[in-house]
């Protein structure tokens, strides 16, 4: 998978907030409290009550490298992340295609979204309870930390999810890949319920035989 895709997915996808019953299993690898359990649930329902939403982002890499942009988000299915110049990186789901578009060297690839990580976390119905990735939950002053662990061939990392109390707002999250190498994504002026152009999330490049399971 492409590099950059694989790093901005493996981003995104740590928040976790989106998260289908895909991701579930039958059982939970770590037992969580009563506490621990309700406060997912409360993260679960102000999440499932989000169907759009759009804001601005800066990303941190693991060399201290800065972008930043605007993402958008529609459920379920559709999302855009716009990487500010001077990154040509545009990353764009339609709801079954995944576009990754470098927009100096005018390429796209094109993955299938049921291959990504997006194919969780843009999906409808999240129950974070019987998540058997997250591992704890933590309270911190006027924050609570949502720790994850993922093994899957798509994603191998931990994961950092930090949320404001008591309105439950994402404010950022950490990616620690499988070689120790730490991305932090922070948010503001966020959005949701807000209504969003559809062409937002149009893939201008036509599939080809060359994308990935599609």
């Amino acid at each position: 998978m492409n590099f950059r895709l694989f790093r901005c997915l493996a981003i995104v996808a740590a928040s976790g907030l989106f998260a289908s019953s895909a991701s579930v299993s039958l059982a939970q690898s770590v037992a969580l409290s009563e506490t621990e359990r309700s406060d997912l649930a409360r993260i679960s329902q102000a999440m499932n009550a989000i169907r759009s939403m759009e804001g601005s982002f800066v990303q941190i890499g693991p060399e201290g490298q800065i972008e930043q942009g605007r993402f958008y988000i529609d459920k379920p299915g559709r999302m855009r992340f716009e990487y500010a110049s001077p990154s040509s990186t545009l990353i764009v789901s339609d709801g079954r295609w995944v576009a990754v578009e470098n927009t100096k060297l005018n390429t796209v690839d094109r993955y299938a979204l049921w291959t990504t990580p997006l194919s969780l976390i843009l999906g409808d119905d999240i129950d974070l309870r019987d998540n058997a990735d997250i591992v704890s939950v933590e309270r911190r002053g006027d924050e609570l930390l949502v720790n994850a662990r993922q093994h899957k061939s798509h994603v191998n990392g931990d994961l950092l999810l930090v949320f404001s109390e008591p309105t439950l707002a994402l404010k950022q999250w950490t990616v620690k890949d499988a070689q120790g190498l730490l991305t932090t994504v922070a948010i503001s002026n966020v959005k949701s319920g807000v209504a969003l152009d559809p062409a937002l999330f149009t893939i201008s490049a036509p599939p080809s035989p060359a994308d990935k399971n599609g």
